[in-house]
């Protein structure tokens, strides 16, 4: 029997997606990137954010089309299911089985019925299969929030926070690198909380001790931090951690303080700045990450400014941002949209041209500086390889370092090379050697 396997949405979504098809090839069953030859094909939904669940709906549609040509069954899973499975039930008939989060204890049965086979094991219970780049995972480390921000509805679908045992963790982690991983993104909703619940304390220097001990990882990147999450020991243990990056992804989302109190973020404009200043008085090369959201409800043009003037002041290595979209069930959804559509569009692209403004004097001073980059493709075209450097998560956010080499590089090796000019928010760069 053939599956094939589509994961949307975030890279959480995506650990999932592989759990599943560890579930999945655990019975037997072959995975395939060949839709037209399924017996079955599964989509693993996102229901975070409007576009996200238009292409949810879209890829839906799509593959029904293909079942109505082949026969095979069509098998829904995750966020999008976990939000709207009845009304789903009701718009989409096509659809053989819809599997919210909360029954995944119960895939196996569900599958099972779905497909007329027998499945033994359970879901999560399996070894984890990698789908992508085999140098490269992502390590989820807690599921769910508690921070119960304004716009966003992850609380309402992933549930409360809720850590993973660490030794668990670090299992996980071992057995990864034995399989070939260099490179460990450490994930959750917040991973600064990590430990608070089971542990009642933040844990997550803690865990980075341990995860740094293990041979064969070469670069440990941390994402989704909060600021004022981001305490002294965590910046303490980082520094001391050979292997542990001076990443940090600390989405803000904005710089004003009563949009920060209407959006229900901790902290104020004053704290981002101060934990901003403590991490670049501590590393030598910190590389600073961040997420705004603009045009929340009630946001002025003075405020919009205050956001633009923050973002000049701290620099931002990397910067990404979105507009506001309403989110039902959110305490936002009842606020007043009262910024246009089109004036969200001319904030965002005004922030972003600063950005990138901002992020070519960045670059410009990485000219004649020698990085490590984890080289990921090679473009017959170009004849140029194509890797990333620490400056740089595996998001597809941060850019690329290209450079050419006449000789083979097998992918996922780690090469020295040297800077010699910047192209938007990529750099072009001399090979020297390889490292690794």
């Amino acid at each position: 029997m053939k599956i094939g396997i589509i994961s949307l949405g975030c890279c959480k979504n995506l650990v999932d997606s592989e759990y599943i098809i560890g579930l999945l090839k655990a019975a037997d069953i072959e995975i395939t990137t060949d839709y037209k030859k399924c017996d079955a094909i599964l989509i693993n939904t996102c229901g975070f954010i409007n576009p996200a669940k238009q292409e949810a709906i879209d890829t839906i549609l799509e593959m029904a089309e293909l079942k109505a040509s082949t026969g095979c069954k069509l098998i829904v899973t995750g966020c999008l299911v976990q939000r709207y499975k009845e009304e789903l039930i009701e718009e989409l008939p096509e659809v053989d089985a819809f599997i919210s989060l909360d029954e995944y204890p119960n895939m196996h049965k569900i599958i099972a019925k779905v497909l007329n086979i027998d499945i033994k094991e359970t879901y999560g219970k399996t070894t984890r299969v990698l789908s992508g780049k085999p140098w490269m995972a992502y390590l989820k480390i807690a599921d769910g929030c508690d921070n119960k921000c304004a716009y966003c509805a992850i609380p309402l679908i992933r549930g409360p926070y809720r850590s993973f045992k660490m030794e668990d963790i670090i299992e996980e982690a071992k057995r990864l690198a034995k399989l070939g991983v260099k490179e460990l993104n450490l994930i959750a909703q917040d991973t600064t909380r990590y430990g608070i619940d089971i542990y009642h304390e933040r844990s997550l220097y803690k865990l980075l001790e341990e995860l740094d001990k293990i041979e064969g990882l070469r670069w440990i990147r941390i994402l989704y931090m909060y600021p004022d999450e981001i305490d002294d020991i965590l910046l303490e243990t980082m520094l001391k951690c050979k292997k542990v990056l001076p990443y940090f992804d600390i989405p803000i989302q904005h710089a004003n303080d009563r949009l920060l109190k209407l959006m229900n973020r901790r902290g104020s404009k004053q704290l981002i700045k101060q934990r901003v200043d403590k991490i670049r008085s501590m590393f030598s090369n910190p590389i600073l990450r961040t997420t705004i959201i603009v045009g929340f409800p009630s946001e002025t043009k003075d405020e919009f400014e205050e956001m633009i003037d923050f973002t000049k002041e701290v620099k931002w290595d990397r910067l990404g941002a979105f507009t506001y979209s309403k989110e039902e069930d959110t305490p936002s959804y009842i606020m007043e949209d009262d910024v246009s559509e089109d004036e969200k569009a001319v904030r965002l692209n005004r922030l972003m041209d600063v950005q990138t403004s901002l992020q070519e004097a960045i670059n410009q001073h990485l000219i004649n500086k020698e990085l490590e980059v984890l080289v990921e493709n090679y473009d017959g075209l170009t004849r140029m390889y194509h890797g990333r450097s620490i400056y740089s998560a595996p998001d597809g956010v941060d850019g690329e370092v290209l450079f050419r080499y006449d000789n083979e590089i097998k992918m996922g090796t780690f090469v020295k090379v040297k800077i010699k000019k910047n192209k938007k928010h990529d750099l072009i760069a001399d090979y020297i050697e390889e490292v690794g």
